[in-house]
């Protein structure tokens, strides 16, 4: 096992984790010796994941949560916590952006969005950050979009909520510091269950420096460095993994 990236021992919880890149980092934590826990809002599919971290040895959890609500953010955090006695690492990767031209966006539907893509992560870093900031420390990474940095015509309150969740990631480092670090990755076009509603040219070309979309284990190496003990220094930072996005 490569020293920097020895994840032994350690907790981490993704949600959004039963697929796309969130089941891509569950799986490269578990091969790397983190124990995981798995949560989404299908437990079917959680367990899938699970049980393929388990058959490599590793402890894992696999949880049904609407992390859009608030009262399924606490009974995750409580289930986490009661099974592992502490999260060393969260991830917070589950999130939505369903096409909606603005002038007909239903309240609904607004309201949908922001709750997933920002307010829940909100609360799961807000509880997790602060047992982590009075423990041993810890590792928050927000998963975001180059939607909160670039026009994103028919998708705004998604841009609005992750821009949103790109500077809560800058408070919350300040706010949990020195034991507790908040990093965002900003992720650009990939091949992920979202890619099915993309016109079929979109699915092999992106107006992207490297041409194309990426594909979900690209994400991978990114989390990787982030939540690594050996990035020590890095905190309040948005790193960007979008294949070169204007």
């Amino acid at each position: 096992m490569d020293p920097l990236f020895d994840f032994t021992g350690k907790v981490v919880l993704v949600t959004g984790g039963s697929r796309g890149l969130g089941c891509q980092m569950v799986k490269a934590f578990a091969e790397r010796g983190a124990d995981v826990i798995v949560a989404s809002r299908k437990l079917e599919n959680c367990e899938a994941v699970a049980a393929e971290c388990r058959a490599l040895g590793r402890r894992a959890l696999a949880v049904a949560a609407h992390v859009g609500r608030w009262a399924e953010c606490d009974a995750l955090v409580e289930r986490a916590y009661a099974e592992f006695g502490r999260v060393d690492i969260l991830i917070n990767n589950a999130g939505m952006s369903p096409p909606c031209p603005s002038h007909e966006m239903p309240e609904s539907l607004f309201d949908s969005v922001m709750n997933l893509n920002y307010k829940g992560p909100f609360r799961l870093a807000s509880q997790i950050g602060y047992r982590m900031s009075q423990a041993d420390g810890g590792c928050i990474i927000n998963i975001s979009s180059t939607g909160a940095l670039m026009a994103l015509p028919g998708v705004v309150p998604y841009g609005g909520a992750k821009a949103a969740l790109n500077a809560m990631t800058v408070s919350l480092s300040r706010e949990y510091a020195p034991r507790v670090r908040v990093n965002t990755i900003s992720a650009g076009p990939f091949l992920t269950d979202i890619a099915e509603a993309w016109d079929p040219a979109r699915r092999h070309k992106q107006p992207v420096a490297l041409g194309r979309p990426g594909q979900p284990e690209e994400i991978v190496t990114a989390a990787l460095m982030l939540a690594s003990p050996a990035s020590s220094y890095t905190t309040g930072a948005l790193l960007r993994v979008d294949g070169g996005q204007r």
